[in-house]
């Protein structure tokens, strides 16, 4: 990795500003699910011991601007106003802003992380209830070394995430502009060109730009697995359209030796080589790409293995953990009016050996509906066969895959666990992250 880390620079009695990645799930006030806060502390004590005055940033949720002079509607908002008659239009609006005005400084504030913090860190950490307003200005100016000060949502702000310069110059200025240290520690959203994840060092407001602790370890096992890997390595991909793996399927085919492919995606690539798939998931678009990548796999000598059996039912479960019947079948006899939601027993018998067999694991997404404890059991066999494999560098690409290992208690057997699923998946893909190429080279 050539990028620099907190060690490489002096910080003592320096103002570092450091985005983390506190969206962690929440239930009535509670967090449910603290693994990101875990993530995050090696390089908050680092700082700490070293004397540093730091200011930590994140988002939480998916909030409207409520913070901004104007509260935005999300594209979701606006598609439900727009399909209303015109004159209930700017009603439906404004019930929408008052509406997030009431309840997301509740829901979606990053208080209860702060407090977590707190009874982690001995008590070190004051909460600024704004992010770049008087509040956040005076905790800011007054934090001593070896303290912390916790901001309040980033996307409160519509700016953040639209870069706006402005926004930035103020953050920067919570930190004494160039004087400043920025840490970029939240690797889940270093796939992001946002005002706190790179635009902040792009437009030239904090001089010294480097990673924490967590994004140099996604970094160093990710990128340094794919590049240098040890062989045979083999890349599992799951999930449900083949649209949103396209360049990742594409880009792995030439690193890796052998590709696995499950979850609803595996469908279109079984109706490319011929076969009936009955009702299941197709993306019929991508079947001419599908052939692409079975023809690519062939003239590069790379196997390409799809599932040979399947669970097949009649209808998708409603809800979507619902009891259901199903019956495994050969994938060459799936009737046309029957769906499949999960791969069958041969296909997991057939993964699994191939996985013993490899010393460089990747997977991301999951093999079948694992939300359904009767569809889970492709996704979970995946998840067996990597916790069983020995001598075998496992590396989990976050997301549902994450999630599945975490649930199913195999996450101390993995290598590693991906904080990121989105930054995971463009890592895959090759391409550059923002949060990532604007840091400081060695």
């Amino acid at each position: 990795m050539n990028k620099l880390t907190i060690k490489d620079v002096d910080v003592k009695g320096k103002k570092v500003l450091v985005r983390c990645d506190f969206n962690v799930p929440m239930k009535d006030g509670k967090i449910t699910d603290e693994n990101r806060i875990m993530g995050a502390l090696p390089t908050i004590k680092y700082l700490v011991e070293q004397g540093a005055k730091i200011i930590l940033c994140s988002h939480m949720g998916k909030p409207h601007s409520i913070f901004s002079d104007e509260v935005k509607l999300s594209k979701k908002d606006k598609k439900k106003v727009d399909a209303l008659p015109a004159d209930e239009q700017a009603g439906a609006k404004q019930a929408i802003i008052e509406k997030a005005l009431k309840d997301e400084p509740k829901k979606l504030t990053l208080k209860p992380v702060a407090d977590r913090l707190n009874e982690l860190l001995g008590g070190i950490v004051t909460f600024a209830t704004d992010v770049v307003g008087e509040d956040a200005k005076a905790k800011a100016s007054a934090v001593k070394n070896g303290e912390i000060v916790l901001l309040e949502n980033l996307r409160f702000h519509w700016e953040e995430e639209k870069k706006e310069e402005g926004f930035c110059k103020k953050l920067a200025d919570l930190i004494g502009g160039e004087e400043g240290v920025y840490v970029n520690d939240a690797f889940g959203t270093a796939h992001r060109s946002h005002a706190s994840t790179a635009a902040i060092v792009e437009y030239g407001l904090v001089k010294t730009a480097v990673c924490g602790f967590l994004t140099e370890k996604e970094l160093s096992v990710m990128a340094d697995s794919l590049e240098n890997p040890d062989r045979p390595f083999v890349a599992i991909l799951g999930g449900a359209k083949v649209a949103d793996k396209l360049n990742v399927i594409n880009n792995l085919l030439e690193k890796c030796d052998t590709l696995i492919i499950g979850g609803g995606m595996s469908y279109t690539f079984l109706k490319a080589k011929g076969y009936e798939v009955g009702t299941s998931l197709v993306d019929d678009e991508k079947i001419d790409y599908c052939k692409e990548m079975i023809a690519k796999a062939e003239k590069l000598g790379k196997k390409l293995l799809l599932p040979i059996d399947a669970v097949i039912t009649k209808d998708f479960p409603d809800p979507i953990d619902a009891p259901i019947t199903v019956t495994p079948i050969d994938v060459d006899k799936i009737p046309a009016d029957m769906m499949s939601l999960d791969m069958g027993p041969k296909t997991r018998a057939l993964y699994a050996e191939e996985v013993a067999n490899a010393k460089t694991v990747i997977w991301n997404g999951p093999m079948g509906v694992f939300e359904n404890p009767i569809l889970a059991e492709g996704t979970k066999s995946v998840a067996r066969a990597l916790a069983d494999a020995e001598g075998v560098t496992t590396i989990i690409g976050g997301g549902d895959s994450a999630a599945a290992v975490q649930q199913l208690g195999f996450a101390s057997k993995m290598t590693h666990i991906s904080t990121g699923g989105g930054a995971s998946l463009e890592l895959f893909e090759g391409k550059t992250l923002p949060g990532i190429a604007c840091l400081n080279e060695k």
